[in-house]
């Protein structure tokens, strides 16, 4: 069945953060606006999922800092306050064998792989890192070369290039150091005055925070169609006159998109080809999430970075030690996150053989840790789950511009120099509103 081909002010492809709050301020500003959305269900990656327990939980694990604004407002806007908890985060560090707890600055100092001059020397680059002021200065640098002369060959051998390896896989070495600066900034001003970090999470996953928006964008007179995904578009002279969906054309006055760059490009096939290459020169890499529901926890660490170089993932969060198990039906929820090119071997796995690929890598780690703790398992894949953020991005990522007077985009490769985040989207989201609200007034002045 076709659907009626009816023209709105406003057609957004995606209903991650993004997309949903643009939508959400345009139907505030009565603009008619539609969201098209692949999946079935609105928040992108920070969607979420339920066992067949009932227990409930995001397909990708996520939190936000207690420095993030945007997250709270929208909250207290929608009247859902009572559901933020604010919560101590216990974070450490797997080497060598050991659980390592680095949550305050007296855990640092006791890292004994660390000589004592380096953990001092660890402890004080939250400081040295502070200094910068124009992150531009550092941009044509990579992580390597900013970092090892700040804290010495030793401990970046030790803390950082596990994870960075860990973190973006065969990009590893082409990082920009800007990515890194902006995370130690951030996390250096979300510490209390014990020096120990707070996190806060939404109670029942973002997934439920994005439904609260959909569902106030729908009151509004907003309109949202899941299951919906666009396979490209129909374009006169300089502008796009409809998005194609596999159900029927939706045309609108303007058109915004929030998918990644390679997804973007996919879609505008009629761009002109310097400006798809330009989208296409932005690397991804993909992630595989490995969601269990154990029975028992393994420990009282909330979020564990892995810098053992035999192992596979960038860490192992487990959740219930940031939002307690007495809200998941008492089971423990564990997150086993691999960033990774698509191009990987373990990317086409079955979930069967993922999940045999990944268990004996727990077991070395947590030798109590039995395969019957499991009492269920899903495994969720991300193509674009992390944009790489080469040397001197800044002067090759594309604009909100496109080569249509009435299509703009905003993705999470965008947000830069922060990195990727709910935070950033819903302030994006809001941006992008006004943006194109200003375009309608004039376009309906002219």
């Amino acid at each position: 069945m076709t659907l009626q081909n009816t023209t709105h002010d406003v057609a957004i492809v995606g209903a991650g953060f993004t997309g949903l709050l643009a939508a959400l301020r345009l139907a505030q500003a009565g603009r008619k606006v539609v969201v098209l959305e692949g999946d079935h269900a609105p928040g992108g990656l920070a969607g979420t999922f339920e066992f067949d327990d009932g227990v409930r939980i995001e397909k990708f694990y996520h939190h936000w800092f207690n420095n993030d604004a945007y997250v709270p407002k929208l909250v207290e806007e929608l009247g859902l306050s009572d559901l933020i908890l604010t919560l101590p985060s216990k974070t450490g560090m797997y080497y060598n064998g050991r659980l390592w707890k680095l949550s305050t600055p007296l855990d640092v100092l006791r890292f004994s792989p660390l000589p004592f001059i380096d953990r001092i020397r660890l402890g004080w680059l939250v400081f040295q890192v502070r200094k910068v002021k124009d992150w531009k200065s550092i941009e044509h640098l990579t992580i390597r070369e900013w970092l090892e002369p700040l804290c010495g060959k030793k401990v970046f051998k030790i803390v950082w290039e596990p994870l960075i390896r860990s973190k973006f896989s065969v990009f590893a070495e082409d990082i920009n150091a800007v990515w890194f600066w902006k995370k130690l900034v951030l996390r250096g001003s979300t510490r209390d005055t014990k020096g120990g970090e707070q996190l806060a999470y939404f109670r029942g996953g973002f997934g439920r925070l994005a439904e609260a928006i959909a569902e106030r964008i729908i009151s509004l007179g907003g309109e949202i169609r899941y299951n919906t995904p666009v396979t490209g578009t129909t374009v006169t002279d300089s502008a796009i006159t409809a998005l194609q969906t596999p159900a029927g054309d939706v045309t609108a006055r303007e058109y915004l998109l929030t998918p990644s760059f390679h997804q973007i490009a996919d879609m505008l096939k009629d761009a002109p080809k310097p400006w798809l290459d330009s989208l296409r020169r932005v690397n991804y890499l993909g992630n595989v999430c490995l969601v269990m529901e154990l029975t028992h926890s393994l420990s009282d660490t909330y979020w564990l970075n892995v810098n053992d170089p035999g192992f596979p993932f960038v860490g192992v969060i487990e959740h219930t030690n940031l939002d307690d198990s007495s809200h998941y039906a008492g089971r423990h929820i564990v997150f086993l996150s691999r960033y990774l090119a698509t191009s990987d071997e373990t990317w086409d796995m079955s979930d069967a053989q993922y999940l045999d690929y990944a268990l004996p890598h727990l077991e070395r780690m947590f030798p109590k840790f039995r395969r019957d703790w499991v009492k269920e398992f899903r495994i969720w894949r991300a193509a674009y789950a992390q944009p790489v953020t080469e040397r001197d991005y800044s002067s090759y990522v594309p604009a909100e511009e496109t080569p249509f007077n009435n299509a703009l985009i905003s993705t999470m490769a965008q947000i830069y120099p922060e990195d990727r985040g709910t935070n950033y989207a819903i302030r994006e989201g809001s941006r992008m509103a006004e943006v194109i609200n200003k375009r309608l007034n004039e376009t309906t002045h002219a």
